[in-house]
C-alpha cells in the first residue's frame, strides 16, 4: 500500500526544517475519538474548542488534545483531565502541569502571557505548578487528519507505553503526516520524524540530562523553518547537544533564501545560509491529497562569525 509517509521514505525526503512552530504548547487532555480538526470536533465542546483557537491566534501557542495511548473507549466526560503548559525558548525553558474538572477555565489563561513564556496565569487558574516528571514524548495518531499518524502513530505509542516508558501521550495534530511517526518532545520542543521506539527512547533519554538528539530531528517549534534548519545545522557542525545552548537570534531575507543568526550561550555566533527548494519529483503531502513539490530547507553554508565583525 501506497502512502504519503512510504513516498517520502523511498524518495528519502530531508526532514530539517519541518517542524510546527510554536513558543509554547497546551497540552488539555481529551479521551475517546478525534476528528480531522479535533478542537471542534471531538467529545470537547465544540465551542469551547473554537473559543481556545481564537484566544490562542496570533499569541505563538499552539493548543492540542491528548490522550493515554490504547483503546479509545466513547467515554465523553472525563471526571479530570490533565492539562500541561510547555515553553520551547531557550534560556527560558519550562513545563507545568495541572488537573481539572473544568476545561472552560482554560478561557481564563493569559495566552499572550504564555506565548512570551510567562506561566504565572497558567498556575493561578489552573492551580499549576512545575512538572517534575519525566519529559513527554507526544505521538502523533489522528487517523482522521491522516491515515498514516493512525497506521504508524499508534502502534509506536502503544509500544512504547508498553516498553513502561513514563510520559507517552497520543496527540490530534503535529504536521508533517508524510514524516509519519511523528513525535513532539517536551520541554524543549524538538519534533522528529519517521521515529522508531528506540530512536524515541534515546531521545527522552538525553532530554532528562538536557541535551538533544539530531538523528531524526524535525527541528526546534521555537523558530521558524529556516531557523529550525540553521540551528540543526550548526549542532551538527560544531557538536553541540546541550538543550539551551543555541538560539535563532536573527534572520535576515526572504523566501527563498536567508542568512540566520545562530548564537551560542558563551557568546559564538554563526551565520547560516538557507535556501528553499522544491521536493522532487511531486509527491503527496498528505493521503489523498494531490501530486506537489513541498519546500524544502536547504543549508548551503555554515560560517562562525569573527568576534571582532560581532563587536564592530
Amino acid at each position: 500500500m501506497s502512502t504519503c509517509s512510504t513516498v517520502s521514505r523511498s524518495l528519502d525526503e530531508p526532514i530539517a526544517g519541518t517542524a510546527a512552530t510554536a513558543s509554547t504548547w497546551l497540552l488539555l487532555e481529551q479521551p475517546g475519538p478525534w476528528g480531522a480538526k479535533a478542537l471542534t470536533s471531538s467529545h470537547l465542546d465544540p465551542a469551547l474548542g473554537r473559543a481556545l483557537e481564537a484566544a490562542a491566534e496570533d499569541t505563538g501557542v499552539r493548543v492540542v488534545l491528548i490522550r493515554r495511548p490504547g483503546r479509545h473507549a466513547d467515554c465523553r466526560m472525563p471526571a479530570t483531565r490533565r492539562v500541561y503548559v510547555a515553553h520551547t525558548v531557550p534560556g527560558n525553558v519550562w513545563l507545568h502541569a495541572a488537573t481539572t474538572a473544568d476545561p472552560q477555565r482554560l478561557l481564563d489563561l493569559d495566552f499572550a502571557a504564555l506565548g512570551r513564556g510567562e506561566p504565572e496565569s497558567f498556575d493561578r487558574a489552573l492551580g499549576g505548578r512545575p512538572h517534575d516528571g519525566d519529559p513527554l514524548a507526544l505521538v502523533c495518531t489522528n487517523g482522521k487528519r491522516d491515515r498514516c499518524c493512525a497506521l504508524l502513530g499508534r502502534p509506536l505509542a502503544a509500544e512504547l507505553a508498553a516498553s513502561a516508558v513514563e510520559g507517552v501521550w497520543e496527540v490530534t495534530h503535529l504536521g508533517g503526516h508524510r514524516f509519519s511517526p511523528t513525535v513532539l518532545v517536551l520541554p524543549y520542543g524538538y519534533a522528529y520524524g519517521r521515529a522508531e521506539a528506540h530512536l524515541v527512547k534515546e531521545v527522552l533519554h538525553s532530554a532528562r540530562e538536557g541535551r538533544i538528539v539530531v538523528e531524526g530531528c524535525r527541528g526546534g517549534s521555537a523558530w521558524e523553518r529556516p531557523g529550525q534548519s540553521a540551528e540543526l545545522a550548526v549542532r551538527r557542525a560544531v557538536g553541540e547537544y546541550a538543550a539551551q545552548a543555541l538560539s535563532v537570534v536573527r534572520t535576515d531575507g526572504a523566501a527563498p533564501r536567508w542568512e540566520v543568526t545562530v548564537a551560542h550561550a558563551d557568546g559564538r555566533r554563526w551565520l547560516v545560509e538557507v535556501a528553499q527548494g522544491a521536493s522532487l519529483p511531486p509527491r503527496p503531502e498528505s493521503c489523498g491529497s494531490v501530486l506537489g513539490s513541498p519546500a524544502r530547507m536547504d543549508v548551503v553554508a555554515v560560517r562562525e562569525a569573527a568576534m571582532t565583525a560581532l563587536a564592530s
